[in-house]
């Protein structure tokens, strides 16, 4: 789906992509979690790729607790969590009727339970927006290998593989009500050269939802090019084509284009766990490895540089073998999220409008270092390129310069004391709309 439209206010011959309303609600949301609980953390001889694949009744959590795990994403700040229904063994955290492996046939709650169930109810108590991820690349019970091909490569195989994604999907996308995102790990294979029927699914039965990687022309999502949670800079919010990565893989050039056809804006994700040295690269728990959670100080400069850069920061949260997110890493998701509150609780100023400048006065001298950008992206990215001045002894100094603004940017440059602060459009395809400019000084609040 082509969202080019051109705006009211300016000349008819001037298009640029613009979001749906689901992509502005979903850039408000900012941070998000993705948990990871499959067979590994039981077994962990089984790596996704390789080992012997457990049987289902290795899964017995003594002490599962979804409401535990979306406590922890609300203190650190979520507004969404993915939850991974179906990971690369195959195993199916819900009671699939479509294959045995699955939570039916475990002994955790005598077979009764439904962790997918539990943790879409904690989400509605806790006011967290849910999304599910299934991975269609992946599954060793089934013998499928990336990016989704039946290991024997014939087409009646692949056909009935196709018919178990597509009646499993129909099971999650039907039996748990409506979906804010849904996460295609590596992407899904076209209709066209084989693939499942996603596009129809997600249109019949999850029209609101934004695909992580989803089918080409949907309301989709793009992968950044790593799992760092490092936006490229520029980062723009629109592109001629979507993404559909693995992960295993860095990349460097997804940053987007300004005159992009689509609007896919991109989702920088990272694990809360060390990526070289933690399990599975810090994915997924495993015992005797909490000494590998990243410094609550690493978290807050990825906030900086997806969040504050255009994308949104989907942050990993690992489960351990209660059942439960790990007690470590409940500490250090709350002090990321107080950090976060600490750093933008106290604004020095603010003002919005439209035009190719705006200027905002603080009354006196006043000592800050960041400034936070954002477009009223629902008439698109109009800015192309920018600068942020201050006023200083008469003078106007510059203070940050960039390209992309979208949904937001924040601007960090030396303690500069100013009596004003000034944006100026230096570039832009039509008269830019800013939502919001809010001036801070992280040093009167620390941070900390």
């Amino acid at each position: 789906m082509n969202h080019s439209l051109p705006a009211k206010d300016d000349p008819a011959s001037v298009r640029w992509a613009q979001p749906t309303p689901e992509h502005v609600a979903w850039a408000d949301a900012e941070v998000g979690v993705i948990i990871h609980h499959d067979l590994q953390v039981y077994d962990p001889r089984y790596r996704v790729h390789e080992g012997p694949l457990p049987a289902a009744a290795a899964f017995n959590p003594s002490a599962l607790d979804t409401d535990q795990w979306l406590a922890t994403a609300k203190a650190a700040g979520a507004r969404y969590a993915v939850l991974v229904a179906k990971h690369g063994s195959g195993f199916c955290l819900w009671p699939t009727t479509v294959h045995d492996y699955s939570v039916r046939n475990t002994p955790w709650r005598n077979g009764r339970g439904d962790v997918v169930a539990d943790f879409i109810a904690s989400c509605r108590r806790h006011h967290i927006r849910p999304g599910l991820y299934y991975s269609t690349t992946f599954n060793s019970y089934l013998k499928v290998k990336n990016p989704g091909r039946v290991v024997s490569g014939l087409a009646e195989d692949q056909r009935r593989y196709n018919d178990v994604v597509a009646r499993q999907l129909t099971e999650l996308w039907t039996n748990y009500g409506p979906l804010f995102e849904i996460w295609f790990d590596g992407g899904v294979i076209p209709e066209a050269v084989g693939g499942p029927p996603l596009r129809e699914l997600i249109e019949r039965l999850q029209p609101q939802a934004l695909c992580f990687q989803g089918p080409e022309g949907g309301k989709n999502l793009r992968w950044i090019g790593n799992e760092r949670g490092e936006a490229p800079d520029p980062c723009w919010s629109t592109v001629d084509w979507g993404t559909a990565e693995d992960g295993v893989t860095d990349r460097t050039d997804l940053g987007g284009t300004p005159t992009g056809r689509y609007w896919y804006p991109g989702e920088s994700d990272m694990p809360n766990r060390d990526q070289e040295r933690a399990f599975l690269g810090g994915w997924f728990w495993k015992a005797g490895e909490d000494q590998f959670l990243y410094p609550v100080e690493h978290l807050v400069e990825r906030y900086y540089q997806s969040v504050g850069r255009n994308t949104n920061l989907l942050l990993g949260m690992v489960i351990d073998d209660r059942g439960r997110v790990p007690d470590a890493d409940v500490q250090q998701f709350a002090e990321f999220g107080r950090r976060i509150r600490r750093l933008f609780e106290h604004c020095l100023g603010e003002t919005a409008g439209t035009g190719n400048v705006l200027e905002l006065s603080l009354g006196q001298p006043t000592r800050i270092d960041q400034v936070v950008l954002q477009e009223d992206i629902a008439g698109g990215e109009r800015v192309r390129r920018y600068v942020i001045e201050g006023l200083a002894d008469g003078r106007w100094t510059t203070l940050a310069a960039g390209q992309s603004i979208g949904h937001k940017r924040i601007a960090r440059f030396a303690p500069t004391a100013v009596g004003a602060v000034r944006f100026r459009a230096v570039e832009a395809v039509a008269t830019p709309r800013m939502r919001r400019l809010r001036v801070y000084s992280s040093l009167a609040r620390g941070g900390r």
